[in-house]
């Protein structure tokens, strides 16, 4: 026997490509384009460094307190941690432990399949309809947990929010995750119906909307039971999940909502603009509702403009993956970026 007979082999998620090279498009990742909103900057240049060597707060407290302010949802009702994936992570240990399998889009966000085979969770993966909506009786049979974003990623395509709450109503004994990574840039939140649902988990993040990926800040809102039993799960897990940094400025992020919703405001005029041109360009796409475009060329296959893209400089994300082999996702960046995508498109498909 060897110890690599004990080793659990899993099949890593691959995050998109994070590539160091001058005046390069970045348009694979769906980071924002923008910087921070200016209280950021302010912030950290009043942090200590000194302070550094102590622990952060395990609460969490300063930024829990400014999400709950800010959506006025209690604070026993707001769990916060590493970015959206540390938080969906514990909440697939903390209420995916059935031997049923959880459900969730044959097309969606593949690090749903990634956690479940982590963890030892059995899953189902419910296809989507052919114009890639979420199909409703696909989520109304025997499960052990949903999870789903909305908007979906990556075909940026939102659902309502009776939607969400016919699959809530009608999966009452387990728990309900929607992943919300998207929801700034299109549609309503399903937030008001933690409320009415004790087994709904909302899932935000400040890496899309706010600018701010590379602090690494997810949340999350539920009912105070809820809430609890993902809070035992992290301090099962690590006490001190977030650094003291991302707490002091995740909290001044939420102080400029102006700034806030101008971004978002930006963000979407482009994505609008440029899927007029893209369609005048041969390109179908789905209504995107997020932050990025989901299309794909009516003759030139996908991986063939993804790697002329390229060597023009500019890196968009497209998958070898069943139905969605010739779709590129697009992010959105500034209107200067997005017109050199447009022009070298032009010449690309000419």
């Amino acid at each position: 026997m060897s110890w690599e007979d004990n080793v659990r082999r899993v099949v890593p998620y691959t995050p998109g490509e994070q590539p160091r090279i001058k005046n390069l498009i970045k348009l694979n990742t769906n980071e924002c384009p923008y910087p921070p909103a200016p209280q950021v900057a302010e912030k950290l240049k009043s942090i200590n460094y000194e302070d550094l060597r102590l622990y952060p707060d395990p609460q969490a407290s300063a930024l829990a307190s400014a999400i709950s302010g800010y959506y006025h949802v209690p604070m026993d009702q707001v769990f916060v941690g590493v970015g959206s994936d540390d938080v969906i992570s514990m909440a697939f240990m903390a209420f995916f432990n059935s031997d049923r399998p959880i459900l969730f889009p044959d097309v969606t966000y593949s690090f749903y399949d990634v956690w479940a085979n982590l963890h030892g969770i059995p899953f189902e993966r419910v296809p989507l309809d052919c114009d890639f909506k979420l199909v409703r009786e696909g989520f109304l049979k025997e499960n052990g947990g949903i999870i789903f974003p909305n908007p979906n990623a990556p075909t940026g395509i939102y659902e309502d929010i009776s939607f969400v709450e016919d699959i809530v109503k009608n999966n009452p004994d387990v728990v309900v995750i929607v992943d919300e990574a998207y929801i700034d840039f299109g549609g309503k939140s399903a937030l008001p119906l933690i409320d009415k649902y004790e087994n709904l988990l909302i899932v935000q993040t400040f890496s899309k909307s706010r600018a701010m990926a590379g602090m690494r800040i997810g949340y999350a809102f539920g009912s105070k039971k809820l809430i609890g039993y993902l809070q035992d799960v992290k301090f099962s897990f690590n006490s001190y999940t977030m650094n003291r940094p991302s707490l002091e400025v995740g909290a001044a992020a939420l102080q400029d909502d102006e700034y806030f919703k101008d971004v978002c405001g930006k963000i979407i005029k482009t994505r609008e603009r440029v899927k007029g041109r893209l369609r005048e360009l041969g390109f179908d796409f789905t209504d995107s509702m997020a932050n990025f475009i989901f299309a794909r060329h009516r003759t030139i296959p996908g991986k063939d403009i993804a790697g002329d893209l390229r060597l023009k400089g500019i890196i968009v994300r497209r998958w070898d993956a069943d139905r969605i082999s010739d779709y590129l996702r697009i992010s959105i960046g500034t209107d200067e970026e997005m017109d050199k995508l447009l022009i070298a498109l032009k010449e690309i498909v000419a």
